[in-house]
């Protein structure tokens, strides 16, 4: 029996597989696909705080030689200016998803995780002690856990009965890489329908997004259907043909009723999918995966109880519905309305008011996530460190400088110092790093601006604050227990 099945080896289930293996334990990772290569570039995008996570483990730099950095984001047709955010990556990276997902397959395999391809699952079948995960061909793979990654129609997900609501699709869009006649220049509409392009991708390859007619059915495009829509818009199909990539999307938002249903949780695409407007889908994906990795490597070892598990679903799902909301909202202007048009416009007034569009950039790169206490019962919090991303200061250490994601490499939780009392970790010695550190700046954080330094933090793997020290222990000792299991092991 495998202590964890990963089942999709998209962004979402290859980021998982690396936080498992950080965490010490190997999940068997099975994949409907031969190979990691992808028809065409996909979608793309990550935002700032998707880039932390990168750096918390060390691996930023790889995506960032090989993207393009874009300082501003997109509200109605308000151009944002992402430049002032309190984060060492001010930025959108702009790169497409075919490209992030070899490098991160670069990375799990230095870490050592294998990929069991060509493995098509068909079910999943819980019971007491684990769960039979069911492959078109061969027997079954049992893990204790199973970790559904495999898409917005996650076969783990509706084996599972777990129910998958939201508003149904208005429109749909082809997107599609092909070749086409003579060097078509870029270009793009907006009319009725929705939105309209032609990019060309500097290699023979233009890539082209045309919004249907009426809504798509339920099944793959083919060139014909391309050809007749890009007529309807441009008057010419451009001569297209030869398409490495052809599908259809629509706005259709769907989010999972229950991130976790007892050994089998979701993460991805699997847990919510929404308009790929504003290139937030591939970072949610990322986001879960961090956000579990740690907890389920924990329950795992034993470590901490099955509990822990719950705080996955209390902190990402409601994370993932404000994130959804942005998508539907920004969907709205994605076609030409009268109506719609002077909303957007109305918007634009508000949002070039100085400091009006800091709300909705940060929420638009997820820094301005919060998740309080996952676990029931909890106060609310009393310092606004609490719960968010840890900023990544510059520290001075006995050992030398130190930035504090490079202290999450190896995803283990640290209890920062910065003076006040003697604090002792006790039982949790073993398991959190502890570094006292002096730094002289000001604490900044996206939104609320610049907050009181704490005399100590506790910064849990995925790098948001699980305790903050004002001057005392208190609550301490409760905090690590809450986290990281109620003694060492």
């Amino acid at each position: 029996m495998h202590d964890v099945v990963i089942v999709g080896s998209g962004p979402t289930g290859l980021m998982l597989a690396g936080e498992l293996k950080l965490a010490g334990v190997d999940a068997a990772v099975l994949e409907r696909r031969d190979t990691q290569d992808l028809a065409g570039s996909r979608g793309g995008g990550i935002h700032s705080r998707t880039i932390e996570l990168l750096d918390q483990r060390g691996i930023a730099g790889r995506f960032l030689a090989e993207g393009k950095t874009v300082q501003t984001a997109t509200f109605g047709s308000t151009q944002l200016d992402l430049s002032g955010l309190p984060t060492r990556h001010p930025y959108t990276l702009a790169l497409f998803q075919n490209h992030i997902e070899r490098l991160l397959l670069e990375w799990v395999e230095e870490l050592g995780v294998r990929i069991s391809r060509g493995a098509e699952v068909t079910g999943v079948a819980a019971d007491d002690d684990g769960v039979d995960v069911q492959r078109a061909s061969g027997g079954p793979v049992r893990g204790r856990y199973v970790v559904g990654a495999d898409g917005g129609r996650s076969e783990v997900r509706r084996s599972a009965g777990i129910a998958f609501t939201g508003p149904d699709a208005t429109r749909s869009s082809l997107i599609a890489e092909v070749k086409a006649a003579g060097e078509p220049e870029q270009q793009g509409k907006v009319d009725a329908r929705g939105v309209h392009g032609l990019y060309p991708m500097g290699d023979g390859t233009v890539r082209v997004v045309v919004t249907e007619a009426v809504l798509g059915p339920a099944t793959e495009p083919t060139l014909e259907d391309l050809r007749r829509e890009l007529v309807e818009v441009f008057g010419t199909d451009f001569g297209v043909h030869s398409p490495t990539w052809l599908s259809r999307f629509t706005d259709a938002t769907r989010q999972a009723g229950a991130y976790r249903k007892g050994r089998i949780l979701l993460a991805g695409d699997a847990a919510h999918v929404h308009s790929p407007t504003g290139g937030l889908g591939i970072g949610l994906g990322l986001q879960d995966a961090v956000n579990l990795g740690w907890k389920l490597g924990q329950v795992v070892r034993g470590i901490a109880g099955e509990e822990l598990l719950d705080t996955y679903h209390a902190e990402r799902h409601p994370a993932g519905a404000r994130a959804l909301q942005y998508t539907m909202a920004q969907s709205l202007f994605q076609k030409a309305d009268p109506r719609q048009e002077a909303l957007r416009d109305l918007l634009d007034e508000v949002l070039r008011v100085d400091g009006a569009g800091t709300p909705i950039a940060a929420l638009v790169t997820g820094l301005d996530v919060a998740y309080g206490h996952g676990m029931p019962g909890h106060p609310v919090p009393a310092h606004p460190l609490l719960g968010r991303r840890m900023p990544d200061l510059d520290l001075a250490t006995a050992g030398g400088p130190v930035r504090v994601f490079e202290l999450l490499h190896q995803a283990r939780p640290v209890l920062l110092k910065f003076g006040g009392p003697a604090l002792d970790l006790g039982a949790w010695a073993g398991r959190v790093r502890h570094v006292a550190a002096t730094y002289d700046g000001a604490w900044q954080l996206p939104v609320l601006g610049t907050v009181a330094a704490p005399t100590a933090v506790v910064v849990r793997p995925d790098g948001y604050v699980a305790w903050v020290g004002e001057g005392s222990a208190g609550g301490l000792g409760e905090a690590l227990a809450t986290w990281f299991g109620a003694g060492a092991g």
